[in-house]
């Protein structure tokens, strides 16, 4: 079979009520880095993948997609975002554990809108 050509994720998109809290949240709470606005839409980074905001179209804000966050340390992000005012779903919890002991953790959370985003973690054996 002949290779795609694809490769790692370079944008997510997903749908906000509006900009301005959107804007806010991601950047003051999350601490993620704005990168500009234009009109209904925001860029932010993550690690290399731009995070693309917009507050138009159709459909229901949030509901398009989960953003998974990958954290050195779950527990130290976790408790950085609870002190922000951000609420999980549960703390973070153990998702599977590989044959050769490495560890998936994870943690589920929301933005304004009721987007499902997560914390996710490896940790070795």
């Amino acid at each position: 079979m002949e290779a795609t050509g694809l490769d790692a994720i370079g944008q997510v998109s997903r749908r906000v009520s509006d900009i301005d809290v959107a804007v806010a949240w991601y950047r003051d709470v999350l601490g993620l880095r704005h990168l500009y606005s234009f009109g209904p839409l925001a860029f932010f980074d993550c690690a290399g993948t731009r995070l693309y905001l917009a507050a138009q179209g159709t459909g229901t804000p949030g509901a398009d997609s989960v953003l998974y966050f990958r954290v050195d340390d779950i527990a130290a992000s976790h408790a950085a975002l609870v002190s922000r005012g951000v609420g999980f779903t549960d703390p973070p919890r153990l998702i599977h554990r590989h044959d050769d002991g490495v560890e998936e953790w994870m943690a589920f959370f929301t933005d304004p809108d009721g987007g499902v985003l997560a914390l996710m973690s490896r940790t070795g054996p």
